[in-house]
This record gives C-alpha cells, structure tokens and sequence, in this order.
C-alpha cells in the first residue's frame, strides 16, 4: 500500500488495487465486491452532479449500520462534499433540527426514519433518497427528480464501453477542507456539531494503517455504530482501505448474533466495547464454568 498524504486517493487506490475482492456484506444478506461498490459511487456521484450537488454541499446520512451506509459515506467524501451522519436512534424532531443546523442538501436516509420527518420543515433540502438503493423518497427539485429517473442512462453515456479501474479518480482533499460534520447524543439539549477537516480522519486512519497490520480479503465484524467516530474509523475506514471484507451486523450486535458471526468470519482483529463483552461472558462464558464436571 502506497502512503497517502489524502484520505480520497486511500479509497481510490482501494477500490483500484482490490477490484475483484469481497469488500462489504451484511452480515446473513449480499456482498459487493471492491468494483460494486466503485459503481454505486460512480452513480452516486452522477446524481449528485446532475442534480446541482456541488463540493462543500452538505449531505445528511441517518441510517443503520449497513453496506450502503459506508457506499453513501465514501461515496459523499469522495465527490468533495461534506457527509453529516446522524445516529439513526435520535428522536425525529432531532434529526429534523440537525437537517437544518448543517445546512444539509440532501438527505440519505432510512425509509422508516424519513416518514416521521415532516418534508415543509426543511427548507434547505433538495430531496430525500434512501439509503438502500439511492430510491427517491421526496424532492420538489425538478433536476433532482430528472437525474434519479434517468441515473442509469446517465451512466450509460458516460461509460459507454464498460466500467474499469481507470475510471475511478476521485475529489483531492486538502488537509484543512471540511470534510464531516460530526453531531453529539445530546445529551443536555439538541446535539452540538464538530466540523473536522480531512486532516482529522486521514491522521487516524494512518495510525490505524500502522498500527493493525491486515492484508487483502482478511475479514472484519463491524459491530459499533458506523455514525459513532471510533467505530467509524476502526470498523469500516482503515479496513477498507487496507482491503479487508468488512461484515457488517445490521441488527443490534447480541451474544449469539455475535458469535455467529465470529464463527463464521474469523476476523483478523476484534473491536468492541465493554459492555458486549461482559454480554458474551455472562451468556456463553459463566455458564460453561457453572456446569459441573
């Protein structure tokens, strides 16, 4: 792997170098290898180039853990716009105050957040998109609507022979540009926002890089929430770029849905918090002990 002094030229050499290995699966449904996952950011890109996107836009992402969560994040990165992702267990009129304190243009979000949202409320908005497969939700925006209808034409034109890795170049951050802008759990009142440049995501990340050697195809559980920092950078940034086939559980992480996974994966690291494993002790660990022999 090439040292990068930029966190997109990271991810496009990922994709390049990688292009045929499993990169992103919800843990129990579908894969997308490095080269799937390179086309839905090539249509996410489309989209939001047709619709009047421009970088330094803000687009708002409010999910759950899955693999197009992380195509909508690096997709957003890496077209020069600034990601805000919100934890999808806000309550509604919190997200909805966060989709108007970050000036956001688009939101990509989950079906069953988007329908306790009310669509007058946000005036900056362009549209709604779901995170699933880039659906529309709402727009009022004639462009927005166009460009959606019409994204696999759109994409048709401009590869008309076929997709490679020639065709992956990506946005050049600089080390001061915002790239993210990061909302707390609130806790006393609506969340406060931390708006960190480039520089803050790419210095972790290359800690990471050299400090948890990994190789290609090796795999990773993702288990922490993706719109939480740490888990974002630990679970699915540096294993990304590192190559790794990162398996993400979309449900909430229990003892057995963990260990299943484990079994079934057998990562190469484990990252997680206290709290799941005294679960897993209590659960599987304890009663091992009691039984007599």
């Amino acid at each position: 792997m090439k040292d990068r002094e930029s966190l997109n030229l990271y991810f496009q050499d990922a994709i390049r170098d990688n292009w045929d290995l499993p990169a992103l699966t919800d843990f129990g449904g579908a894969t997308l290898t490095y080269k799937d996952v390179a086309r839905k950011i090539a249509k996410l890109h489309l989209l939001y180039q047709e619709s009047g996107i421009r970088p330094g836009d803000k687009v708002v992402l409010c999910a759950k853990n899955s693999s197009m969560w992380c195509v909508a994040f690096i997709g957003t990165l890496t077209y020069g716009a600034v990601i805000v992702p919100i934890l999808a267990d806000f309550k509604a009129d919190n997200i909805q105050h966060l989709i108007n304190h970050s000036d956001a243009r688009l939101a990509i979000i989950d079906e069953n957040i988007w329908e306790d949202l009310n669509p007058d409320g946000m005036r900056t908005l362009l549209g709604a998109i779901s995170v699933r497969d880039f659906s529309m939700l709402h727009s009022n925006d004639e462009k927005l609507i166009h460009a959606r209808r019409h994204l696999n034409e759109i994409f048709g034109r401009r590869y008309p022979d076929r997709f490679t890795p020639e065709d992956v170049v990506y946005h050049i951050d600089t080390k001061e540009e915002l790239c993210l802008i990061s909302y707390t759990s609130g806790s006393t009142g609506f969340s406060k926002g931390v708006m960190l440049p480039y520089r803050s995501l790419w210095s972790n990340v290359q800690f990471c890089i050299e400090n948890i050697p990994t190789g290609p195809g090796d795999g990773v559980v993702c288990m922490l929430p993706l719109a939480h920092m740490y888990g974002l950078t630990i679970d699915m940034l540096r294993p990304f770029i590192c190559g790794n086939h990162i398996h993400i559980l979309t449900r909430t992480p229990s003892p057995r849905i963990i260990m299943e996974a484990f079994a079934k994966v057998h990562p190469r690291y484990i990252v997680t918090v206290p709290l799941i494993i005294e679960k897993i002790i209590r659960t599987r660990v304890f009663p091992m002990l009691e039984k007599p022999l």
